[in-house]
């Protein structure tokens, strides 16, 4: 295993005796790649754990146990990953079998993963019957196989759980907990990419009425729409399903009750037909791939009848307690940079290409900005043309040469003159950052400068832009203690100690 690829394993638990079968496979896989197994914490979820976890029957595993005392799927993850100290986290559920190749196929998912991945999912295989049609469950739980970043098998960096603050404990259930954190992890700027390596999910027993408890998810629903917007179905491709024809069932079987209590036979009569008609077709295309033998004809007819009504009144409590939740903040129309100090380490009037060396973690930072959708353009003074100590042709090959390093810029806006010239546009005046934002198409109210010294943030104040202070060791002490605020004051300036960090202010979604 490569070094730079180190990961713990993070396994919440009820308690279920698939947690062993997990284990071993676990045991077997690091035996056949002939590496060590790494720390294992296992996180008891269970109300009352006081008979504690049967373990008797695993050898050799690194297990670090820890107790949540029933807060949830997500606290579980949060308390087991806040224990880690390496470089990525993968999430195992306590009821899957990872392959015989998973410990080798996971390093090199890992070690292949750029700095702006920020997690790599898994490959989930779901075994069917093979002597007969698959029941409802059965088909429900072959989603999985095709479902977006959940954490039957989902690894992430620390570092961006860490920003992230981890799952979002408002999410009290195994349902949409990983679909919020996918995409606060893209709304970061990181990306997320599927690996190579296979996990099996078996299809766990469930009870007669597992279909009708799975109703609570509605409300699930609710609060993904208040913390993602409208859109965030088709970016967590997830599927409305029948939550249209469910209200319509709902509400035809709520006008028929009240019309036979108010003796309205004729109005009770046709909204009763209604939602018999839509029961029976719901129930049908439940019957319909089989298997059809008479249990689970049986079933699908049974919880038929109350699904419709379950999910909708999940769905209703969930408008009412998801009233009001906090949001991300309002994102910047564009994101205008310093160049010397801020993106690339300072070399006074450079005019040699071949002396272009980044700042740490300036890459990973502006394509975090590119992923998030947010244009990026570059402010600069180099006074050191007009002084004849570099040409311009000599500026330009230089931001040629950040362009080979850092990636594309949306634009780059230099001001030639000298410090004695008056211009209008020479930072801390604002002419360099109204001619970006105006190059752009953007209001420069919306605007952010990123730079390490007071005329980078003058500049923004002067032209009503929002400035971030990223300091160096030429930064002025009063110049920092100046924008030493809180992030959440609406001030002209703050204070980031890096680069990612004053990306975190922008797009960063932190909550506890």
């Amino acid at each position: 295993m490569s070094p730079g690829a180190r990961y713990s394993i993070v396994v919440p638990t009820v308690g279920r005796p698939s947690l062993a079968v997990l284990l071993n496979s676990l045991v077997e896989s690091a035996q056949t790649a002939s590496v060590e197994l790494p720390t294992i914490y296992l996180v008891d979820d269970r109300r009352d754990a006081a008979a504690g976890l049967n373990l008797a029957d695993i050898a050799d595993v690194p297990v670090k146990l820890l107790r949540t005392g029933g807060r949830g799927p997500a606290a579980a993850r949060n308390a087991g990953w806040r224990e880690c100290d390496t470089e990525w986290v993968v999430f195992l559920d306590d009821d899957v079998v990872v392959s015989r190749t998973w410990m080798s196929d996971v390093a090199d998912d890992l070690s292949d993963a750029p700095d702006v991945m920020g997690g790599v999912q898994g490959r989930i295989d779901v075994p069917l019957p093979a002597d007969r049609r698959p029941n409802d469950w059965e088909r429900g739980t072959a989603g999985l196989s095709s479902a977006r970043w959940i954490t039957a098998d989902m690894a992430y960096r620390l570092s961006v759980l860490r920003r992230l603050g981890g799952f979002d404990e408002q999410f009290p259930r195994a349902f949409r907990e990983d679909a919020d954190l996918a995409l606060r992890v893209l709304d970061l700027g990181y990306l997320l990419s599927q690996g190579e390596r296979r996990t099996t999910h078996p299809v766990r027993p469930a009870g007669w009425w597992a279909s009708a408890a799975q109703q609570r998810g509605n409300a699930d629903d609710v609060l993904m729409r208040r913390l993602h917007g409208r859109g965030w179905r088709r970016r967590a491709d997830a599927s409305l399903g029948r939550r249209p024809q469910h209200l319509f069932a709902t509400s035809a079987l709520l006008v028929t009750v009240l019309a036979s209590l108010e003796r309205r036979r004729r109005l009770a009569a046709i909204t009763g037909v209604a939602w018999a008609a839509s029961s029976a077709e719901f129930a049908w295309l439940r019957i319909k791939p089989g298997p059809r033998d008479l249990a689970e004809v049986a079933r699908m007819a049974s919880t038929s009848l109350v699904i419709p009504p379950l999910a909708s009144s999940h769905w209703v409590a969930g408008i009412h307690r998801h009233r009001r939740v906090r949001r991300g903040p309002r994102r910047p129309a564009a994101v205008l940079l310093d160049r010397d100090g801020t993106i690339v380490i300072d070399v006074p009037y450079n005019g040699d290409p071949e002396r272009v060396s980044p700042m740490p973690g300036a890459r990973l930072a502006l394509d975090r900005l590119r992923n998030a959708g947010i244009p990026i353009a570059v402010v600069s003074n180099q006074s050191g043309i007009a002084r004849g100590l570099i040409t311009a042709e000599q500026v330009d090959a230089v931001n040629a040469r950040i362009e080979e390093l850092l990636g594309p810029f949306d634009g780059w806006f230099v001001c030639p003159h000298s410090k004695d010239a008056g211009c209008w546009c020479r930072k801390p005046a604002p002419g360099l950052v109204n001619q970006a934002a105006a190059r752009l198409g953007v209001d420069v109210r919306n605007c952010v400068v990123i730079g390490d010294i007071g005329s980078d943030t003058g500049a923004a104040a002067a032209a009503g832009a929002r400035g971030i202070l990223v300091p160096t060791a030429t930064t002025l002490p009063a110049e920092v203690a100046a924008a030493t605020v809180p992030a959440e004051v609406a001030a002209a300036t703050v204070y980031a100690g890096t680069l990612n960090e004053a990306v975190d202010l922008l797009l960063a979604v932190t909550r506890t």
